[in-house]
């Protein structure tokens, strides 16, 4: 049986991707969960796949479901439709569209066929992950929620418009009125 391996590139930055081995026998809706968990998301929201060429134009449509929307053919189905009967060329293409809402969109490439499967694995699997993947629902940092705890408990606001000298304190006598903007006093040197 055909292993396929499959590139999946977030379509905003080549540098993330994730590399899907999955049998040839399996289906797109097989494809379709392995790309989510792949990349961390929950498959609550529409999906479609299009077959595609070497200049990524979108072609035939494998969707998940017959969406309320307009089609030039009707979709296959996913999970009807096997991975091996819409491999056309040995680098063959998919466009992977998630979420019609947000447009998540993953270019998929053809890398690899090969005859011997691994029986360690549990197909489809995930062989290779590069580059932070995309947060479904908004953007993180790299601390995640701790960034918040660290911006409040140091003010990095108050500190961004310069650097104060050595040694030097904010004196405070209680009454706010008096007190300067650290920032604004450190602009008047400059002006």
């Amino acid at each position: 049986m055909a292993v396929l391996k499959f590139r999946v590139y977030l379509e905003e930055d080549e540098a993330i991707y994730r590399d899907i081995v999955i049998k040839h026998q399996q289906t797109f809706q097989d494809l379709h969960f392995a790309i989510l968990k792949a990349y961390e998301f929950d498959s609550k929201h529409p999906a479609t796949f299009y077959r595609s060429n070497d200049n990524w134009l979108r072609g035939r449509e494998i969707s998940f479901a017959r969406y309320d929307k307009m089609y030039k053919a009707e979709p296959l189905m996913m999970s009807e439709t096997l991975i091996g009967s819409e491999i056309m060329d040995p680098s063959q293409k998919f466009i992977y569209e998630y979420d019609f809402a947000k447009h998540w969109v993953f270019l998929i490439e053809l890398i690899n066929v090969s005859k011997e499967e691994n029986s360690k694995l549990t197909y489809p699997a995930t062989s290779r992950s590069e580059g932070i993947g995309p947060q479904q629902y908004g953007t993180k940092s790299l601390l995640g929620d701790k960034f918040a705890d660290i911006e409040e408990k140091y003010d990095l606001n108050e500190a961004a418009d310069g650097f104060g000298e050595e040694g030097e304190e904010r004196e405070s006598d209680g009454d706010d009125d008096d007190d300067m903007d650290l920032g604004e006093e450190q602009n008047e040197d400059f002006e």
